[in-house]
């Protein structure tokens, strides 16, 4: 009889099977993320690390005992992003990002941003079809610099999306009020 899913936090020595599937997963992108852009592997441990020291919380969903996809949650200024999103390729599909997704949300009450490759329609269908919605292209890139740190090229060709809803006026009133909070931009963005 199988097990159901079960989503908890992830542990330090789970860095390997993390990277499998994050580094698996992200095959997905190639060729969505534009070239120059693009590196092998996706993620290194050492960027794993610096994810975790700067804030990232991730979660699993194990089936069956076994890991089969991992979200992170980063508190920055005055809201949280949703990092680095990936279920393994075998368990795609199947309600694991959904579930993840939704209790990442129930444990805040901060607006939430997702940023991730503008040419990944499959990303954006999936986070539009959990209640968030794309910023317009105008406040991409002042929500991009402010909460996110992250090469001009990303910006580029990035979109972000936020739940709730953010218009133009209510991205820059978050930036205002962002301002004045102390805390670093996050190291990369991405799904």
């Amino acid at each position: 009889m199988a097990m159901p899913p079960t989503i908890r936090p992830c542990r330090p020595e789970e860095a390997p099977a993390m990277l499998a599937i994050i580094n698996a997963a992200a095959e997905a992108y190639r060729g969505a993320i534009p070239a120059d852009c693009w590196h092998e592997p996706y993620m290194s441990a050492d960027e794993l690390r610096a994810e975790i020291a700067a804030g990232v919380a991730f979660v699993a969903t194990d089936v069956d005992g076994v890991m089969a996809g991992l979200m992170g949650i980063q508190p920055v200024r005055n809201v949280d992003l949703i990092r680095h999103a990936y279920v393994s390729p075998a368990h795609q599909g199947k309600g694991i990002g959904g579930a993840m997704m939704k209790n990442l949300r129930e444990r805040t009450r901060r607006p939430i941003l997702i940023g991730t490759w503008a040419a990944a329609t499959w990303a954006i269908h999936f986070y539009e079809g959990h209640g968030f919605a794309l910023v317009p292209e105008a406040s991409k890139a002042l929500l991009l610099k402010t909460y996110w740190k992250i090469p001009e090229r990303q910006i580029e060709t990035s979109v972000v999306l936020a739940a709730p809803h953010l218009d133009a006026d209510g991205a820059v009133r978050l930036v205002a009020a962002a301002s004045s909070l102390p805390g670093p931009p996050s190291a990369r963005a991405g799904a």
